[in-house]
């Protein structure tokens, strides 16, 4: 009995360990959470000048074949980013990933065209070397907390293969597979399509609010500015474009940690709360165990005594 009660002290000891490291994790995430989901909304103002920069240009000019623009037919290749984490203990974060990235290139392969893949995040890496599938680009280290330089090498990278010519394996298309982040308690995994960019028309004619509304209670709409660009709308485009690429690139990875850093909080509150109720578990068994043990010894001294006066 003596030996049970100490097995089950060094349980408890182990599980209170574990508690504090959960517990610490749990902290973790909770205090870069907020940074990461204020980045991930997109709501900064170099994102909304860059969107009504590219959507000026292209509403008041003919500029509509541009590489990033068109469609490439000299190539079946497609190339898909899947975003994971570096890193375990965030619940099935990067396991839906991976499901759906899988699912994904499924797809690709039987409607004719060959995935070409990059990958981000040592979960991600070790999943497809494992399985002996070919990865063309690999980034590791900054899954939670993704760095501008992160960004550019990445956006690069793809940008290269895009607009690379036919006889350097370009690819016709750019998907990423990541988990978009709509609150802490929900992140869903999603498929975006980035490349041949699509631009949507905003000529629709929005009335002015802030001016006084005529007898009709209607509110005027302003007049819309004609432009003349200088370089031509081309170059302009060769400028933007790219940039636009790059901060939705570093949209999806801010989405993505956020994501990673919701579900890991998560993960560690369920596992803190578990290794409580572990803990406590572990120690009614102990006390159990020493109720038994101080049973046993008054039987024995009990038993000794009547022996003892029988003889």
């Amino acid at each position: 009995m003596a030996g049970k009660q100490r097995a089950y002290k060094e349980k408890i000891r182990a599980t209170a360990t574990l508690e504090k490291v959960f517990r610490a994790m749990e902290l973790i995430a909770a205090s870069r959470i907020s940074r990461a989901r204020e980045t991930a909304q997109g709501n900064d103002p170099y994102t909304r000048v860059l969107t009504e920069a590219i959507a000026t240009v292209a509403g008041h000019s003919d500029e509509d074949n541009h590489p990033l623009l068109s469609e490439r037919t000299d190539t079946n290749r497609v190339a898909v980013l899947v975003v994971t984490s570096d890193r375990g203990m965030a619940g099935a974060y990067s396991a839906s990933v991976l499901r759906e990235a899988d699912r994904y290139m499924d797809e690709l392969r039987e409607s004719g065209k060959e995935p070409v893949l990059f990958v981000t995040g040592r979960r991600g890496i070790s999943h497809y070397s494992f399985r002996g599938v070919e990865l063309e680009r690999t980034w590791a280290g900054e899954s939670d907390r993704p760095s501008t330089e992160l960004t550019r090498n990445i956006a690069d990278a793809l940008l290269e293969r895009f607009l690379a010519p036919e006889d350097d394996h370009p690819v016709a298309e750019l998907h990423v597979v990541f988990t978009r982040f709509e609150s802490m308690v929900r992140q869903v995994v999603q498929v975006r399509h980035m490349l041949p960019m699509e631009i949507v028309d905003t000529d629709e004619e929005v009335a002015d609010r802030s001016a006084e509304p005529d007898e009709l209670g209607e509110y005027p709409v302003p007049t819309q500015p004609v432009y003349e660009f200088e370089p031509s709308a081309k170059e302009l485009f060769d400028q933007i474009l790219p940039l636009y690429v790059r901060q939705r690139i570093s949209n999806v990875l801010s989405m993505a940690a956020a994501s990673e850093l919701a579900s890991r909080q998560q993960a560690m509150h369920s596992a803190t709360e578990n290794a409580g109720q572990l803990i406590e578990d572990y120690t009614r068994l102990a006390n159990n165990a020493r109720q038994t043990e101080i049973t046993t010894e008054l039987t024995e001294i009990v038993s000794g005594a009547d022996a003892l006066k029988t003889s």
